[in-house]
């Protein structure tokens, strides 16, 4: 599968860890010499304008979707290619997931928790069918990646996680797994 448009989800806050932010803008920076466009939440501030601003710098596309209420909380990017400003977060994230061709989770907050277990879910349920990474910079999601194998160990999950979700550790990985086209997890 081609992907033209990758969503990113990540926090509007920069972290504890300055590596957070270099990989994000190392991410934006790959996209846009890749020629994928991005689709992200909006913002300017933290990882997502780090993201943004690399895309925007390496002469990529940026298409940001920011819900009425988060305008002034997030500080919306003017100097993306488009903003489209949407009425709720459940539009955003509905308007995000349509846009995209695949997803990359970067370190974040409940907000893009949300978003990650969203896509799964409708990935589980047929909703959709695309790939979603989790780029796991500096161990950050560790323990949330050991939390989804307890799931399935318990039983709860109805298929094999990793069919859906491709964890890495940096960007030219992720950037590698959206070029190749074939989503292969590693042993």
């Amino acid at each position: 599968m081609l992907i033209s448009r990758v969503a990113v989800f990540c926090g509007s806050k920069a972290g504890a860890n300055n590596l957070y932010a270099q990989h994000a803008a190392a991410l934006g920076r790959g996209l846009a010499e890749q020629a994928i466009e991005l689709v992200y939440g909006g913002g300017k501030t933290g990882l997502m304008g780090a993201l943004a601003n690399a895309v925007m710098e390496y002469g990529g596309k940026v298409i940001g979707v920011i819900p009425e209420i988060l305008l002034a909380w997030e500080s919306q990017h003017d100097g993306i290619t488009e903003l489209r400003v949407v009425g709720d977060m459940h539009v955003r994230k509905k308007m995000i997931y349509e846009l995209c061709d695949a997803a990359i989770v970067l370190p974040g907050g409940n907000g893009t928790l949300d978003e990650l277990f969203e896509m799964l879910t409708w990935n589980t349920l047929n909703i959709h069918n695309k790939k979603i990474i989790l780029l796991n910079t500096a161990g950050y999601y560790d323990h949330l990646v050991q939390h989804i194998i307890t799931m399935t160990e318990g039983g709860f999950l109805y298929e094999n996680w990793q069919e859906r979700l491709l964890v890495c550790a940096d960007p030219e990985e992720a950037i590698s797994l959206l070029v190749s086209g074939t989503f292969q997890n590693r042993p």
